[in-house]
């Protein structure tokens, strides 16, 4: 099986079911990411326990790329630090843009699969967008369990 074949099982399989889709009632970060060239619209939010992501969930409108970008950096990030999931931010972003050598080393594991989006430029805000938003969450002002996450939303800044 090739590389381009497996892009495409992994992209069908996580956007028929995306794991960890939905809404998280005890988020303390949370963020809106919006790309309107293509209309996809993407809201990240987390618990934050200490400096570990603890808890993920996304949801929103978007195309089969982002869900499936979305859906495997969810899966990658729960349990990791915040340091971890920086590093695998960068190194996500470097990689569908072309910067990122995966024969060198790397965290990305089971994400090197979205290499592919480097050669569909009109993709690559695609699959960057959930992680931008991942970016801006953890970078927003932690917020009360009991405040409503509408008052502390940041937008991720469009990729």
């Amino acid at each position: 099986m090739n590389l381009k074949s497996i892009y495409q099982e992994v992209i069908l399989d996580h956007n028929r079911k995306p794991r960890n889709y939905g809404t998280l009632d005890d988020a303390n970060h949370h963020a809106l990411g919006h790309n309107p060239l293509c209309g996809d619209r993407i809201e990240v939010a987390l618990h934050l326990e200490g400096e570990k992501i603890d808890r993920i969930a996304f949801h929103g409108e978007s195309c089969a790329i982002c869900k499936a970008s979305a859906s495997m950096m969810t899966a990658n990030v729960k349990g990791k630090s915040r340091a971890e999931a920086e590093t695998l931010i960068k190194e996500f972003r470097e990689m569908v843009v072309g910067d990122l050598d995966l024969e060198g080393p790397h965290h990305l594991g089971r994400l090197a699969v979205f290499a592919g989006v480097r050669d569909l430029p009109t993709r690559v805000k695609c699959a960057i967008l959930p992680w931008h938003t991942l970016h801006a969450a953890l970078n927003s002002v932690a917020m009360a369990s009991t405040e409503a996450t509408e008052n502390s939303a940041q937008t991720a800044t469009n990729a």
